[in-house]
């Protein structure tokens, strides 16, 4: 098996690819000169990405050479949240780390410290290998990594047992697309032209979204649906199914279970109901009802923006269930697309260990767990691998929760991040542009390895090789541990299915299964246990508060009417980038509601409720439908007035499945803060 050089010449173009958190995976040419980055484009290695990348890694080099970029291990001097450091040594910041939290577990258990990472940027290499050993061998408490795509995951699992589904390329054979919580224009930028290419061999587009996105100003029908109805909007398209002779009975029969516990969950949905609740008209939820019931091939993008509310988990597994019901699989371009990334059947037999039994702590509670502890207090904090000041729900407890004199807190990351100024060790982290990974697309079926192309700037290191050291230091290693990144590929590599390491050593990337275009039910059925479409799984509807399929009530109160939703934007992925300057970031507002509080466009205005206030000028613009206002996820704490975000106005109630975040359930009121314009 050959592994192509680490680093490239002093002037070359190298191949690679992204692994950052988007569903399209791009394949890479970067060219180096002197050891420098000087140009990142997109090449056609991956077809579906087709050589053009998005400007947000276009540009990445910013990061990496930018001012924020860590570059040595560094200790806390001032107070927490100050970031003041003084640098260190590796040896000697490490040491620290490992006298710490030997002294938190000898005193207090494994259990006082906690581990917060997310990793939806990270490949099979960066994330969960020696990381994962460290904390399990360290007795520590568990993490439930559940910011994104839990109630979605959940709701995939239960019904479909994630079932592989339908890629970009067959999307020009669909007649009708319904793109549902999903901006593809922001976020997956490579489905764009599918859809075109579809819409212009007659297919019907339909977006549904709160937000006048420009994948929905490109579509044939949008519907900007209230937050958190998505539920009684897909349960009254099942009413139409079934009382309309358009549900495929022979299908419903043959290949799928509790199609009737739906059917009487759906039955008090009807159009004049859902219309009401949504806010869209009667006559648009017929319309789409009727185009998606006599349509074949009829795909539904199932985004993860109708996750983000206290029903989402049941929005998903309704949204789900509709291709089954409808009869719509078995014929290339009909059926679901969400998810490819378990499509691989790739079993991590490089993790040694078993998950130990300590108690799980959600992420989305991380604020109040740090405050108001349910189990033991947790001590001793390793962040990695994410924001959490920037990116988790309660942001206000959160803050107030990292500020804690005695939390022994380490920050492991590419730049300093406002999660990092309030570190008491800070670690240099590398970028996928100077370390191995292995990138997978979740939106199409590919797998690329993902190359460094610079040698890592200043003292930064990969993860793999930390975690590693951390093992030895503690006395935590075994005989058969990697000792560092290469050991570790070579691991990942060995464990990886059929021809593929193969492949990837000697090409950089891997055949995928079934020529990467699987047609649902002709070649892949549901992985359930008994390869039925479970549409009323009994455990799902135990879990869910008010059982599954239910709406809950909006949480708006006459005090805050407003809900406040926190999409993706062309700028960051997630919070990854937030760190660059950018134009001023606004909230976006209907005309009509900015007319009610007499505000016109560029106004600074104050949005409260009883969480917190988030300071910033506003947009007014008919893009957002009535009674929602919008910020966009991933801004930092340098881009607002008072140096919060539209986090510190999110609740850290949980989804109905997954134990998701509620990001689009904050409610507010919006008020002028004053006469000056920017």
């Amino acid at each position: 098996m050959a592994i192509r050089p680490a680093v490239a010449p002093p002037e070359a173009t190298v191949e690679t690819a992204c692994p950052l958190d988007c569903p399209d995976a791009c394949t890479l040419n970067v060219t180096v000169r002197g050891g420098r980055i000087t140009v990142i484009d997109g090449s056609t290695v991956n077809p579906v990405t087709g050589g053009y990348i998005c400007s947000k890694v276009r540009h990445f080099d910013r990061r990496i050479y930018g001012e924020d970029r860590l570059q040595f291990p560094a200790v806390r001097v001032g107070a927490k949240g100050e970031g003041r450091f003084r640098r260190v040594s590796w040896n000697d910041a490490l040491d620290t780390i490992a006298t710490t939290f030997a002294g938190i577990r000898a005193t207090h258990g494994g259990e006082a410290i906690l581990p917060l990472s997310y990793g939806g940027s990270n490949g099979l290499l960066t994330q969960d290998t020696t990381d994962a050993a460290f904390f399990r061998r360290l007795g520590s408490a568990r993490l439930d990594r559940t910011v994104c795509a839990a109630p979605t995951g959940a709701a995939n699992m239960g019904l479909y047992g994630k079932m592989p589904s339908v890629v970009y390329a067959d999307y020009e054979h669909a007649k009708v697309i319904l793109v549902w919580g999903a901006n593809p224009s922001a976020s997956g930028i490579h489905l764009m032209p599918y859809l075109k290419q579809a819409r212009a061999n007659g297919a019907t587009l339909v977006v549904i979204d709160p937000r006048a996105t420009t994948v929905a100003r490109q579509a044939d029908i949008h519907l900007a649906i209230r937050p958190g109805t998505d539920v009684v909007v897909a349960l009254a398209l099942h009413r139409h199914l079934f009382e309309s002779g358009a549900a495929d009975q022979a299908f419903l029969e043959a290949h799928t279970t509790g199609w009737e516990q739906l059917r009487v969950r759906a039955s008090a949905w009807t159009f004049e109901r859902a219309a009401e609740v949504s806010g869209l008209r009667v006559s648009d939820l017929e319309r789409v009802a009727r185009l998606y019931a006599t349509a074949s091939p009829a795909l539904i993008k199932c985004g993860w923006g109708l996750e983000r509310n206290r029903n989402g988990g049941n929005a998903a597994a309704a949204v789900l269930a509709l291709p089954a019901v409808g009869g719509k699989f078995g014929v290339r371009g009909g059926g679901y697309s969400m998810s490819n990334s378990a499509s691989w059947g790739i079993t991590p037999s490089w993790r040694e260990d078993a998950e130990p039994p300590t108690r799980v702590v959600n992420m989305n509670r991380v604020g109040r767990e740090l405050l108001e502890p349910a189990g033991t207090p947790v001590r001793g904090l390793f962040v990695y691998n994410c924001n959490p000041a920037v990116t988790l729900p309660d942001q206000q407890r959160v803050l107030a929760g990292l500020a804690r004199e005695d939390l022994f807190t380490v920050v492991f990351d590419q730049v300093l991040t406002d999660t990092a100024v309030y570190a008491d060790v800070v670690l240099p982290a590398t970028t996928f542009l100077e370390h191995y990974d292995f990138a997978r697309a979740y939106g199409s079926l590919s797998m690329h390895m993902t190359r460094p192309v610079i040698e890592p700037v200043a003292e930064s290191r990969p993860n793999t090789d930390v975690f590693a050291e951390l093992l030895a230091r503690m006395d935590l290693g075994r005989g058969t541990d990697a000792t560092g990144e290469l050991e570790q590929m070579l691991q990942v590599m060995a464990a990886l299915p059929g021809n593929m390491p193969a492949e990837i050593g000697d090409l950089g990337h891997a055949t995928p299964p079934w020529h990467g275009r699987p047609v649902q039910f002709v070649d892949v059925f549901p992985r359930t246990p008994d390869g039925r479409v479970a549409l009323f799984p009994e455990h799902l509807d135990r879990e869910a508060p008010q059982g599954l399929y239910a709406y809950i009530d909006d949480p708006g109160t006459p005090d805050y009417p407003l809900a406040l939703i926190s999409p993706a934007s062309e700028r960051t992925i997630s919070s990854t980038l937030g760190e660059l300057e950018r134009p001023v970031v606004r909230l976006e507002m209907h005309p009509d509601d900015a007319a009610a509080r007499g505000l016109e466009d560029g106004d600074d205005v104050t949005v409260t409720n009883a969480l917190g206030t988030l300071d910033c000028p506003v947009k007014v613009t008919a893009l957002v439908r009535p009674g929602t206002v919008a910020f966009p996820k991933g801004v930092w704490r340098r881009h607002t007035g008072n140096r919060l975000t539209s986090n510190a106005l999110v609740p850290d109630t949980l989804t109905d499945l997954g134990g998701g975040a509620c990001f689009n359930d904050a409610r507010v009121q919006v008020a002028r803060a004053s006469s000056r314009r920017r």
